[in-house]
């Protein structure tokens, strides 16, 4: 049993399968809301990321998902997971109007121009933006391509089956973030998701990721430039990142200043390519991931980027018990991605 020692109908395992832990959220369905049964959440060792073969690597992190699983108290065998952004490539492609059939095969043929490997080694999604007036007479689809290679998603697939789990879907992690960061909003949005090594600039037009990047530059990276500039050891830096961030004038403030300076760079050169693509402006920014809740970030790029800029809280559109709330909180920007993965199965 879960957290709630309520009737289980039908529930959803989200599962998000990180560089260094792994997520686990289930939701059920309690009149008609999203409520939450139980989560959990597993680091993983950095060695098994570089060292090891990839068949090894598969079974460390089946082996590892199963034991979170148990120790979580889920009961659902069905679950939703997605692939890294940094894996999957992403491209908006305007086409005339036609019809469905035509529109399927002219997609395909314009994906061999902008995906960087041999078509027939992916596995192709596509959906339609929205609609745009070239004159008085035609119309254009704006689309939203999406690829992933599919050995990657063989591995997924492998995953889950060694961890006795039904993998219903397999989607990118900027879906996931769309459905518990912003749920029915249509505001234009610009989400910033820090994980341990990579950070994901994804913009976010009526629901759908219009522009997609992503850079080196994590959590990790973050501690590991103060460590070094203030030769303290890496458990002591995490700890400074947490408890000062951007905070005041100090050396640890400038030195995440420095660190994170490629990552406003790409947001700002992120801004004016949606803007120059799609002649329209991203009205709010939204922080998620590990790193979204250091302090007086989300006020550091607000000042740069003029825009207002705030910390995701993906537990808002989920039911669960208020005694938690502090619990949750504290994690909230971490679960962004496994929440949204639960509810694509629930909304």
């Amino acid at each position: 049993m879960g957290l709630f020692g309520i009737r289980k109908n039908k529930s959803f395992l989200g599962i998000d399968i990180g560089s260094t832990s792994i997520k686990l959220v289930e939701l059920g369905k309690e009149n008609g809301l999203p409520v939450l049964l139980t989560y959990g959440y597993a680091e993983r060792a950095m060695s098994d990321i570089v060292n090891g073969d990839a068949k090894e690597i598969l079974s460390k992190v089946a082996v590892l998902l199963k034991k979170l699983y148990t120790q979580a108290g889920a009961d659902s065998y069905q679950a939703v997971t997605a692939l890294p952004n940094f894996s999957v490539f992403n491209s908006v492609i305007t086409l005339p109007m036609m019809s469905k059939k035509e529109l399927d095969s002219a997609i395909h043929w314009e994906a061999k121009k902008f995906i960087p490997m041999p078509i027939e080694e992916v596995i192709l999604d596509w959906r339609i933006i929205d609609v745009i007036d070239v004159d008085k007479k035609r119309k254009n689809y704006r689309i939203l391509l999406t690829a992933a290679a599919k050995n990657l998603v063989k591995r997924y697939v492998e995953i889950f089956k060694q961890a006795d789990l039904q993998l219903l879907f397999l989607e990118t992690e900027a879906f996931a973030l769309v459905r518990s960061l912003l749920g029915k909003s249509q505001a234009t949005t610009m989400i910033i998701d820090t994980s341990a090594v990579t950070t994901d600039i994804i913009i976010i037009e009526k629901g759908v990721p219009a522009l997609n990047r992503s850079i080196d530059v994590g959590g990790i990276t973050i501690s590991q430039a103060i460590a070094n500039g203030l030769s303290i050891d890496f458990k002591r830096a995490e700890q400074f990142k947490r408890d000062i961030g951007m905070s005041g004038p100090s050396k640890i403030s400038r030195v995440i200043e420095e660190i994170l300076k490629p990552v406003v760079d790409e947001m700002s050169y992120s801004l004016r390519l949606y803007q120059d693509q799609s002649g329209k402006k991203v009205e709010q920014i939204i922080l998620s991931g590990g790193s979204a809740y250091l302090p007086d970030l989300s006020d550091y790029f607000s000042k740069i980027m003029n825009i207002r800029v705030i910390v995701g809280n993906p537990w808002a559109r989920i039911s669960f018990n208020q005694e938690l709330k502090p619990a949750l909180d504290e994690v909230a920007p971490r679960f962004a991605v496994a929440i949204g993965l639960a509810l694509r199965e629930i909304i």
